[in-house]
């Protein structure tokens, strides 16, 4: 990428707030350093990195990342023989301690896999008895502890004792001789304890002068009496200084035995910081994980500039590289265009460097080896060039570098000469970029692109929309329409006379007056299109509807029909039973007989109780004679019939033979014979489509909710919302689609289901349900 596309498209702002989202040096050292990368695999490997971190930001809400340092520079001076002092040891501790936390965190987690991050952290060696080391020696503030040694706990004991002895001689001082003292206090000069004496008591006191007040008025004295012991309390000091270098050294030897440890630790936990400060950027700006192509093609959904505020700024769906390569953008001042065009180069930007980005779930970007862009006044009083000279010299680098692997953004193109010659020149450029097959989007003024879009292919129009009414733009970009000046509606409304604004319209071209009124043929086309897919969508809503009703209705009867047949079957074994047992009373009965001798009416006594004993099956249920009569009626389409041998009303569609007809019973079409079918009415029911009854008014509510496309928070807010109106209308099951995906959605779902009170059960769908993308729950 060149440089200069990063200041363009503020690139930098975007890193800044990355940094400030990591946790430790480590990691901002990394974000400070992102830049986008060319390459396809390495992009996903990136994304994929932004997804688990994001995972567990999910499901955890945060991650142990305390107490980290960059301790790299400290480990290099114990390589080559330096000592460390106590504070870069306890920070080598703390960082020690802080790798096991994370690596223990990760590891309680039972999903998702996440085996990126568990690939780092499996890499963070404990390093528990160099811990331990560290700690028994340094305290929390950083200072040597008496029991580093035996050595050092006998000398501080010793330095406590002559401090003792000093001030103890030195406090009789203040008692006895406080009139010779500019102060009754024992101070330190020169590491040695010392009294504040008068000038004119010098002599009276004796001793060794360390130092003098600014005025000459005081002298600090070190008493002759407390000179021998403030010695002994040096050079106790001085071995206490000598035993401390020695432990810190033995703790540098033993921290540059276990530095290839270290260094692992060290870049494991910077490259896990790294991955959550990008997940906690996109966990703040609502983003979404893009999938990344190499084929240039652009498609997001509801996206937002990532630098401006979500209540302030304006979503737009964004499509490109599939059935055109190139947007003209055309439209008023302050309406939105430069905007839009940042949007899309910095969110490409953004996803190169393994960000997500502003954008519904389900967004696609594409890897770019270039991004390069037009933007903005770049006029030069130093180089003496103008506005459109500067433009002009951008433009002839970018035109000597791009190819079809090249995104360009030209913002105002042509402009800021003749609008003719300009006019022109942009359309030119346009020309020979899409020749190359790059992916362009340009902004512009000029009337005479508005029709560009029709007579080129791979080109598209588009459109900042523009309120009339209210004289504000509504940033809300329209793909296929390009815009209208609207500078005469604008006039009219702000009062200007009618005749001048008809003088005007007489000036115009018929050309351009032909543009004006094929773009309002647009809008008023568009409008059309979008009141007929409202109407289509409800008419789809009411289709699905009712597919679900007839199919919970036909899995009722299932259900029924599987009842019958359980009972009937218990019905048979038990009866079977009854015959086993009286089968075996009637062989017990013969083999008493056999005995005695058996006579031929014992016989035929004994034939007919096991005749007796077989099990009476139930045999079809029989036609009343008032049923047979419907033989010799005759049936039309439309009647409404019942099925006897199913127990189910229909209705007739049509006949098939002269004793046969074609019966749609529910969602299942079938032929019976006209002995099967039992006249019910002439007239065709009306069918209703159920509805749910909340507090006396009607409303819809369909038996599944399609989640696909959410973002996460959104989703399950939707799905409590919808959970309550389904219980409201008193369904028994609902099913919830939330595709597979990564899984986090179908997990919020199944924790969601755990949790409420209402809900008994739920499962993953069946074959014929959409498997493991929907979740069905139960009331």
């Amino acid at each position: 990428m060149n440089e200069r596309i990063y200041q363009v498209l503020e690139y930098k702002k975007i890193i800044d707030m990355l940094t400030e989202q990591a946790a430790s040096s480590l990691g901002k050292e990394r974000a400070a350093a992102l830049k986008p990368s060319r390459e396809l695999e390495s992009v996903n490997r990136l994304q994929a990195e932004t997804d688990e971190a994001a995972q567990v930001l999910r499901l955890k809400g945060y991650v142990p990342l305390g107490g980290i340092f960059d301790i790299k520079p400290s480990i290099q001076r114990t390589i080559i023989g330096g000592v460390l002092n106590p504070g870069e040891c306890l920070d080598i501790a703390s960082t020690i301690y802080g790798g096991k936390q994370l690596k223990s965190f990760i590891a309680e987690m039972e999903e998702p896999e996440l085996p990126i991050i568990r690939e780092f952290t499996e890499q963070i060696v404990p390093l528990n008895e160099l811990e331990r080391q560290i700690k028994s020696c340094i305290d929390d503030h950083g200072h040597v502890m008496d029991g580093a040694s035996d050595k050092l706990r006998t000398i501080r004991s010793k330095i406590r004792t002559n401090e003792s002895r000093v001030r103890d001689r030195l406090e009789n001082y203040t008692r006895t001789k406080s009139k010779m003292l500019s102060d009754a206090i024992v101070t330190i000069r020169n590491e040695r304890y010392v009294l504040p004496v008068k000038q004119e008591y010098r002599g009276a006191i004796g001793g060794i002068v360390h130092d003098q007040s600014s005025s000459g008025a005081t002298l600090f004295i070190e008493p002759q009496t407390v000179v021998d012991l403030n010695n002994q309390l040096s050079e106790a000091r001085a071995e206490e200084k000598n035993e401390i270098e020695r432990i810190l050294r033995d703790l540098s030897e033993r921290i540059a035995e276990d530095q290839a440890f270290l260094y692992q630790n060290v870049e494991s936990l910077g490259q896990i910081d790294f991955m959550f400060a990008r997940a906690k950027l996109g966990k703040q700006m609502r983003a979404a994980m893009p999938t990344m192509n190499a084929q240039g093609i652009i498609k997001m959904k509801q996206a937002r500039h990532p630098l401006i505020p979500e209540d302030e700024v304006v979503a737009n769906d964004v499509e490109l590289g599939e059935s055109y390569t190139s947007i003209v953008i055309t439209g008023p001042n302050t309406g939105g265009k430069t905007v839009t065009l940042k949007m899309i180069g910095l969110c490409t930007l953004m996803a190169q460097s393994g960000l997500q980005v502003p954008a519904m779930d389900g967004c696609e970007l594409a890897v770019f080896s270039n991004v390069f862009a037009d933007i903005g006044d770049e006029q030069s009083i130093e180089q003496s060039l103008s506005t459109f000279s500067s433009h002009m010299t951008n433009i002839v680098e970018i035109l000597k570098l791009v190819d079809n692997q090249t995104l360009v953004l030209f913002d105002e193109l042509g402009a800021g000469t003749d609008p003719q010659e300009g006019a022109a020149l942009a359309m030119a450029i346009l020309d020979e970029v899409i020749k190359k097959d790059a992916r362009i989007i340009a902004t512009t003024h000029y009337p005479e692109l508005k029709a560009y879009g029709y007579n080129r292919e791979n080109v598209i129009n588009a459109s900042v929309e523009f309120d009339v009414q209210t004289l504000k733009p509504t940033y809300r970009l329209l793909i296929g329409v390009p815009g209208r000046s609207n500078a005469f509606e604008i006039s009219r409304r702000l009062g200007l006379d009618e005749n001048i604004i008809g003088i005007a319209k007489n000036h115009i071209g018929t050309d351009s007056k032909s543009v004006e009124n094929m773009i309002a043929s647009l809008e008023e086309s568009r409008r059309g299109a979008e009141k007929d897919y409202e109407a289509a969508s409800r008419t789809l809503d009411d289709a699905e509807q009712l597919k679900q009703d007839l199919e919970k209705q036909w899995r009722e009867l299932e259900e029924k029909r599987e009842s019958v047949y359980r009972k009937a079957e218990e019905k048979a074994e038990k009866a079977v039973q009854k015959a086993r047992e009286e089968a075996e009373a009637i062989v017990s009965e013969l083999r008493s007989m056999k005995q005695s001798g058996l006579k031929e009416h014992e016989w035929i006594e004994a034939r007919k109780m096991l005749d007796e004993a077989q099990p009476q099956l139930t045999k079809k249920q029989q036609t009343s004679p008032k049923e047979n009569k419907q033989e010799s009626q005759e049936l039309h389409p439309g009647d409404e019939v019942k099925l006897l041998t199913l127990n189910q009303h229909g209705t007739i569609l049509e006949k098939v033979s002269n004793k046969e007809y074609l019966v749609q019973v529910g969602i299942m079409k079938m032929k019976a014979k006209q002995k099967d079918l039992q006249f019910v009415k002439r007239e065709q029911p009306l069918v209703e489509k159920p509805m749910a009854t909340v507090k006396g008014s009607s409303y819809r509510v369909k038996t599944e909710l399609d989640l696909r496309g959410e973002r996460y928070e959104d989703a399950l807010q939707e799905l409590e919302k919808y959970v309550d109106d389904a219980l409201l209308a008193g369904y028994p099951r609902v099913s919830i689609i939330h595709g597979k995906g990564t899984g986090a959605l179908r997990n919020g779902v199944q924790e969601f289901a755990k949790r409420h009170p209402r809900i008994t059960s739920y499962r993953a769908g069946g074959m014929n349900e959409g498997g493991s993308g929907v979740t069905v729950l139960e009331f």
